[in-house]
């Protein structure tokens, strides 16, 4: 792959048009913008990121983590980008590029966190929705059992839906490579991992890497290489969700003071120990205490992952790194990472409060799954008509395949917030009724 290719201003979906405007934005600022004030966007206020939205303590949901990680994106592209300014006229907007795909990650993902995407899968590989699997073909039915808010992404970025213009979002072909953490299908996934497009999004994805230059996998003809910039959207969002994490775990108590700054403390280089310790001695409230640290964590990170990328350009280039960035960083940057993330599985992801919107909504999303899809596939049924009314006309619900109106009805869900989900669940069985 080469820089040359990798970066252009081409927009998919609009290739041919292109406007010269006064405001002195370029087009990957315009994709920033333009994804900020989707009603896409939006939402993410209103869908969990891990602990249940806030109450009395305000906690990270995913339009705050979107956030984040876009700044984290921002500064590793713009380190990147000084290191190789020679290279291409485009490599200094690297770090707009990556901090807009940074706001498009989560865009695809089902609320109720990654308990959604598993809701999901499981209503069709283990619940009724197994039913169906003889109306598509194998493609289509791993595309649905794997269930994977990264290829969703991709899927409401490109995709066309109805009234809507061709193109979806119409980013630039930049952007978008740089969202697919995972370039292959979901038949290509191996043992239930993650992938990157539906089949529906097959060809996009096949113009997208044809007009940047990206190639087969050497290893894997079967795959595609990853566009460069994907490992630092990668990174930025590693660096985000791990950290955050533990401040939100302290904020709610789950973890102790100790417990927080000594994980954080192990970030710090011991030449920088006592200094450090002096700065948090400066400030009495433990929360600016642990803010300190976080954002000394953060910066650490962000330096050791630019650096590993500079290190290995020419294998990310070439197509044959496939490790994270954050796996490969010094190592005791990334011993303090893993323990980080063991102490988040012994205490944090088990949590109760994280276990109870995991399974209310699992519960949610199985119900909505229930109704819906025996109302695609039982349409002139009296009641299916009615709940079919129901969903907005973007959404192609009355598509000539099954797997077109079953990707509607996902399209449908995945979009909602947690409130919106509950309240239809509510509503559709019987337990509550409008109000005037």
């Amino acid at each position: 792959m080469k820089w040359d290719l990798l970066l252009t201003p081409k927009r998919f979906g609009l290739e041919e048009y292109h406007r010269e405007d006064s405001d002195n934005r370029n087009e990957f600022q315009r994709d920033y913008d333009r994804l900020i004030f989707s009603s896409s966007f939006r939402r993410l206020q209103n869908k969990t990121q891990v602990f249940p939205l806030p109450g009395s303590i305000f906690v990270h949901n995913r339009l705050t983590h979107s956030l984040e990680v876009a700044c984290v994106g921002r500064s590793l592209g713009d380190r990147i980008a000084r290191h190789l300014q020679h290279t291409n006229p485009n490599i200094g907007e690297i770090g707009s590029i990556v901090s807009a795909a940074c706001l498009a990650h989560d865009l695809g993902n089902p609320p109720f966190g990654h308990s959604g995407e598993r809701a999901i899968g499981s209503f069709f590989s283990e619940g009724n929705g197994k039913s169906l699997s003889s109306m598509l073909t194998p493609e289509e039915w791993s595309d649905i059992t794997l269930f994977e808010g990264n290829a969703n992404a991709f899927r409401l970025l490109t995709h066309q839906f109805n009234g809507r213009r061709k193109g979806g979002f119409v980013l630039t072909y930049s952007t978008l490579a740089s969202i697919v953490k995972y370039p292959y299908p979901s038949t290509e996934a191996k043992s239930k991992a993650k992938f990157g497009y539906f089949k529906s999004e097959t060809e996009s994805y096949k113009k997208i890497a044809a007009e940047l230059g990206i190639e087969p996998d050497p290893e894997d003809p079967r795959r595609h290489m990853r566009h460069p910039l994907v490992f630092l959207v990668e990174a930025a969002d590693d660096i985000c969700y791990q950290i955050m994490d533990i401040e939100d775990a302290y904020k709610l108590r789950i973890l102790s003071l100790k417990q927080t700054t000594d994980l954080l403390m192990s970030f710090i280089p011991t030449a920088k120990h006592d200094y450090t310790q002096k700065i948090c001695q400066l400030v009495s409230d433990p929360n600016e205490q642990v803010a300190y640290l976080r954002s000394a964590t953060i910066g650490n990170l962000i330096e050791a992952c630019a650096n590993t990328f500079l290190e290995h350009e020419e294998e990310i280039l070439s197509g044959k790194l496939h490790a994270p960035l954050i796996k490969l960083i010094p190592n005791h940057l990334k011993e303090a990472y893993e323990e980080c993330v063991n102490t988040a599985v012994a205490s944090i992801y088990c949590a109760p409060m994280v276990l109870d919107i995991e399974l209310a909504g699992y519960k949610i999303i199985s119900t909505l799954l229930e109704e819906l899809t025996l109302a695609v596939t039982s349409p002139n049924c009296n009641y299916s008509k009615q709940l079919l009314k129901r969903i907005p006309s973007q959404y192609e619900i009355n598509s000539p395949d099954m797997y077109g109106r079953i990707q509607a009805i996902l399209d449908y869900i995945s979009g909602m917030t947690d409130i919106y989900a509950l309240d239809l669940y509510r509503k559709i069985t019987g337990m509550s009724l409008p109000s005037l």
